[in-house]
């Protein structure tokens, strides 16, 4: 699917300017990189053709209101070019064009990546691969809301190695995405050596018509074939499209062009940096102004938010917190317009097809591609949808890197991992989260939420949808029964005490299926006469200090119950919260290698059933 006819060119007089564009980004990017002394001016120089017509001819932005959901998008997924991403936006006026020269300064928005604290930046990009499925997302919610703006993504071909790349074009080519432009920058170069096809434009041209992508190979210096190329990709309907573009890495000055080995180096202030001036061009004034057009039209109105439906369970009910995680999505659904929700092909586990029953519009299957999945929930979040993505905890990890840059990003994010810990049973280890609420609370700024009953677990969807930021939910497979009523409030940062009493002489921490063990321990425990106090620890991150100081200091013991390693999880949240608190204590954790069994008698082998609470309550207290 080669096309190559073309649509109408721009007048010569704009080509001619276009071109100076191009090298006066050039001239920024050595400018900025030699004085901060670092950055990666050869991939900026090999790129600036593409960036200086996709700017200055083919994009639709306010640059003043650069959250405008109208406006066409940029990831830079090739994040390393940075220096030429912010020159684009200072010649666009932005920013005045002299912060560049802040740029990788302690106190300058212009990071040596980009990240959203600088406006004009959507996501935090420099780990590559990613940006294509953020692309994609941003495609699939500005159609949703038919907004008829285009999401164009700046990708690298050292980044064509990686597998989330080929997840994110398979998946729009699925979706039909023909409002997304995918900018191959094909410069040869990796970082420490040629890339793998080198200059073979046609694999790689290849590769995305083989995925449905309609394609067209240009020479990315030819600032004719650059505009042509971009407009039709523009125009172009019933796919996505992809311009392959041949270009050479540090073009425009002699001693970095094609050459290795300047990768991440800036060009050294003096004689050589002068040099490169020379090369580039001193007198790079436009033959007329360039601009950036407006978008065609005013932003969609996001809807009004009202309050989600109770839980209105019957007292004896029996519900796993996945289910009501489902229930609780349909009826958030129904009162945010601004709500989606997205799934690995695990619905009906997760129980998120509870929402795709009632709002299918707004339902996103991304089949078993968990790192696409939460790059696209990431550019979801960007056009102001509040995306709930959600799969088996432990498939998580594949994605952990994705997650971890939405934190950086600052993404409005929210994931549910269910089916954690050892009591899902005899599908055994591979499928048992035992990591989650580690990698979790090691996300920047992240939320972490773990209902005990359905009550809770309806009610920390809505929570999550409340907190901006990255919310994580861990839900469990087996059916408990209720602990709390429709009147009961959660908030994050907070605990519910659920057994208490003046004379406790131990309190109990927990969350999730083991609160139930917990809450059975203590009964047993007070038929010996042992007062126990039950805390159910809702909110991991962050953690209730108050309460649990409180408790500690009035009975001067505790036992962490968690089904979880004892890495990062719940008992290492209780203790930091407690640190240079004098107290007696006991952790409970599944501290070996789990396997396929029964989940009751898999929670007794490791230790966290009622009888194992029992006992270590024992022990504590003979101490």
């Amino acid at each position: 699917m080669n096309q190559q006819n073309t649509v109408s060119s721009a007048p010569v007089a704009n080509l001619k300017s276009l071109g100076v564009m191009a090298n006066r980004l050039r001239r920024h990017s050595l400018l900025s990189t030699s004085r901060a002394g670092s950055g990666h001016p050869s991939t900026c120089l090999s790129c600036a053709e593409l960036v200086a017509g996709l700017f200055f001819h083919n994009l639709r932005f306010e640059v003043s209101n650069p959250k405008n959901p109208r406006n066409d998008r940029v990831v830079l997924s090739k994040g390393h070019a940075a220096p030429i991403f912010w020159a684009a936006w200072a010649e666009a006026g932005a920013f005045p064009v002299e912060l560049l020269l802040t740029m990788r300064d302690i106190d300058s928005d212009l990071e040596g990546h980009p990240t959203p604290r600088c406006s004009w930046a959507d996501v935090a990009t420099g780990s590559l691969g990613q940006g294509l499925s953020m692309g994609v997302g941003m495609a699939l919610a500005a159609r949703l809301d038919a907004t008829e703006n285009t999401t164009y993504v700046l990708l690298g071909d050292g980044e064509l190695a990686e597998g989330s790349v080929w997840e994110a074009a398979m998946f729009a080519s699925y979706q039909n995405l023909d409002s997304l432009v995918a900018i191959l920058d094909i410069n040869r170069f990796g970082q420490s050596q040629t890339t793998l096809y080198e200059h073979e434009l046609e694999v790689y041209r290849k590769r995305f018509a083989a995925f449905g992508w309609e394609t067209r190979v240009i020479d990315g210096h030819d600032m004719e074939q650059v505009v042509e190329a971009l407009e039709q990709a523009r125009e172009h309907r019933g796919s996505p499209f992809a311009v392959v573009a041949r270009t050479l890495k540090g073009k425009g000055v002699s001693f970095m062009e094609d050459r290795d080995g300047w990768h991440g180096k800036p060009v050294p202030q003096g004689e050589m940096l002068d040099q490169a001036l020379r090369e580039i061009g001193q007198e790079l004034e436009l033959e007329e102004a360039l601009e950036i057009s407006p978008p065609l039209a005013q932003p969609p109105a996001t809807g009004i938010r009202q309050t989600m439906a109770a839980p209105g369970l019957p007292g004896d009910a029996r519900i796993a917190t996945r289910f009501a995680y489902g229930t609780g999505l349909a009826k958030l659904g129904s009162v945010h317009p601004q709500v989606v929700v997205l799934d690995g092909d695990t619905k009906n586990s997760t129980h998120s097809q509870e929402f795709l029953k009632v709002h299918p519009d707004r339902f996103v299957e991304c089949f078993i591609a968990e790192q696409n999945m939460v790059g696209v929930a990431v550019g979801m979040s960007v056009l102001n949808k509040i995306p709930f993505a959600s799969t088996f905890a432990c498939f998580l990890s594949r994605a952990y890197d994705q997650i971890r840059m939405a934190g950086i990003s600052q993404a409005n994010l929210k994931l549910c991992g269910s089916h954690c810990g050892v009591s899902i049973g005899p599908d055994g280890p591979s499928q048992m989260g035992l990591e989650d609420i580690a990698m979790m609370r090691a996300i920047a700024g992240s939320t972490v939420l773990y209902p005990s009953d359905a009550v809770s677990a309806e009610r920390m969807v809505e929570l999550a949808a409340q907190t901006p930021g990255i919310v994580y939910i861990r839900t469990t497979r087996p059916k408990t029964p209720l602990l709390y009523s429709d009147a009961t409030e959660f908030h994050v940062g907070g605990s519910h005490t659920i057994r208490f009493s003046d004379n406790d002489q131990i309190t109990l921490v927990s969350a999730g299926l083991t609160l139930h063990h917990a809450l059975a321990a203590a009964d047993t425990l007070a038929k010996e006469g042992i007062r126990a106090r039950v805390v159910d620890l809702y909110s991991i991150k962050p953690v209730d200090e108050e309460t649990l100081r409180q408790a500690v200091h009035e009975t001067g013991n505790l036992i962490t119950i968690e089904d979880h390693y004892p890495q990062g999880g719940l008992n290492e949240a209780v203790l930091s919260a407690l640190a240079g608190v004098p107290f007696n204590y006991r952790r409970l954790a599944v501290n070996e290698l789990p396997r396929s069994g029964d989940s009751d008698a898999l929670l007794g082998r490791f230790g966290l059933d009622a009888p194992a609470i029992v006992r270590a309550a024992h022990d504590l207290l003979r101490v």
